[in-house]
């Protein structure tokens, strides 16, 4: 069989016809795998008949549902990319992905119509729009339903293989201009390998899906479970109230959330109200797990593994398996079954266990590079192995403990913040003249991202202003919660500020 995403879908309904592929909680809407398959073929039809082919690029601004999955599927079917788009992005930040990508066309909820109507008037090569929600909404575009289910069920020729690229995926950049990491069929079938020998997941499951899909973190499980035959049991949005009533009702088995999820779900789920007898483990990730938040769900018979990933493996790199989530709190774990994981020092080599190196990555699901980025790629990927810029230990049993993030990069929610971005923009208000931002603990968030600005001379700054003037410039996760006035910013001989200096100057917490 040929390595193409969309084949697995194919061989999965051919293998388990009447399985339960796809269960969306708040529609109450059920779907096997031959019709999750069939609705792929279809929207694959309609694609192709708009002039969409092989290798073209086509983002997509959907929230989780049926549509997004069989629309990636039906991408992967006929060739094409799938560009996935962050909807909490403000219209600026997406049109620079859309441009950068070349995307062609763009596939969108109907909640989003305003920003969809923002990126077809833009400078974009956008020339074909469908609407999820039936008609109207920005002018151009076409019913998605109806293209789809007038479009036959039949499948069409394969057109991509393992070496073809299956989505470029947009992480932000150091320079706050985002990069897109390419991931092909094969990386992602990889991953998928990777993930399911290592991981207790079983034919079966029920995976509860909590993340928004133009995640990593969130394609790549769901990819694996179908791929292993799983029913992805998929919340629209997350309501910390309802899941563990959804775990009762879905009797869920296994699941993703990022740290300030299962803070979140303990604080207003009332776990003990609801039979999660079902739920052998759930995986989390993005930011550390606090070791107390570990021991709180295993007081609750809930296995919490620590994962460690980047989108620039498509998702692997660590993981810790059960029988040591405890033994070995705090740990990420050993690399995945089929990736390999060092701790280096500056010179490549191996650090001892207990000193602080950079991680690196190695495997056949490391992203082939970044899109149009030779220069990142070469920096990124060096002898085959992806340098994370993140630094960690390793004890004697080679589990990897992160200490620090991928140079000062923020994570608040589970989502990520690089400073450089926010800085960019706070250094566009006249009276700022220089600024840092660091990240502050947030008892609700992980993390939050906190301003450190001087002001020009004879100028005043109002932290409410400021934070006021960010708005609509960037995404509201990203925007600072706290701005510090200062009159001068650390620096070392060379220049570079001193964040370590001023997250022991500012250490919080940030407020709610």
């Amino acid at each position: 069989m040929r390595t193409n995403l969309g084949l697995f879908l194919q061989k999965r309904a051919q293998l388990s016809p009447r399985l339960e592929a796809l269960v969306e909680v708040e529609r109450g809407r059920r779907f096997s795998y031959a019709e999750l398959d069939a609705r792929a073929n279809r929207v694959g039809h309609a694609l192709l008949a708009q002039g969409i082919r092989p290798g073209d690029r086509v983002a997509l601004l959907l929230g989780n549902g049926v549509e997004y999955v069989e629309t990636y599927f039906a991408l992967a079917k006929i060739g094409a990319v799938m560009v996935p788009l962050n909807w909490r992005l403000v219209p600026d930040e997406l049109a620079f992905i859309v441009g950068d990508a070349g995307a062609l066309a763009l596939v969108h909820d109907a909640e989003f119509d305003g920003a969809a109507a923002a990126l077809l008037s833009a400078d974009t090569p956008l020339r074909v729009s469908l609407r999820v929600g039936g008609g109207g909404g920005p002018a151009g575009s076409l019913d998605y339903g109806a293209l789809r289910d007038a479009a036959p069920a039949a499948p069409h020729p394969c057109q991509a293989g393992e070496g073809d690229l299956l989505f470029v995926m947009y992480t932000s950049g150091t320079t706050g201009l985002p990069k897109g990491a390419m991931h092909t069929h094969g990386t992602m079938a990889a991953a998928s390998v990777t993930i399911n020998m290592t991981s207790d997941q079983r034919y079966g499951d029920r995976y509860l899906q909590l993340l928004p899909l133009f995640h990593v973190g969130a394609l790549t499980p769901v990819t694996a479970a179908f791929h292993r035959g799983a029913t992805i049991v998929m919340m629209r949005a997350f309501d910390p109230a309802r899941v563990f009533a959804v775990i009762q009702e879905e009797r869920i088995t296994t699941g993703l959330a990022v740290p300030a999820m299962l803070n979140f779900m303990l604080a207003a789920g009332k776990p003990e109200a609801h039979d999660h007898s079902s739920l052998r483990w759930l995986m989390s990730g993005a930011a550390p797990v606090p070791p107390a938040l570990i021991e709180r769900y295993a007081e609750l018979g809930i296995e919490i593994h620590q994962v460690y990933g980047l989108t620039e493996s498509c998702g692997p790199a660590c993981l810790i398996s059960p029988d040591a989530a405890l033994a070995k709190v705090g740990s990420t774990g050993p690399a995945f079954f089929h990736t390999d994981v060092r701790v280096v020092d500056e010179a490549g080599r191996d650090v001892a266990p207990g000193a602080i190196g950079e991680v690196i990555v190695r495997g056949a699901h490391v992203m082939k590079g970044y899109w149009n980025r030779p220069d990142a790629t070469a920096e990124a990927i060096r002898d085959g192995w992806l340098h994370t810029g993140d630094l960690a230990t390793v004890d004697a049993d080679g589990f990897v403990y992160i200490r620090d993030r991928k140079k000062d990069m923020i994570i608040t929610g589970g989502e990520n913040v690089y400073p450089a971005e926010v800085e960019a923009v706070l250094a566009r208000h006249p009276d700022v003249l220089e600024c840092a931002v660091i990240g502050m603990p947030s008892a609700r968030w992980g993390e939050s991202p906190a301003a450190v600005v001087v002001a020009r001379p004879g100028a005043r700054l109002e932290p409410a202003a400021l934070i006021a003037f960010c708005g609509g410039k960037l995404a509201r996760y990203k925007l600072p919660r706290v701005v510090e006035l200062v009159e001068e910013i650390p620096r070392n001989p060379t220049g570079k500020v001193l964040k370590r200096v001023l997250r022991e100057r500012f250490p919080g917490p940030a407020p709610e």
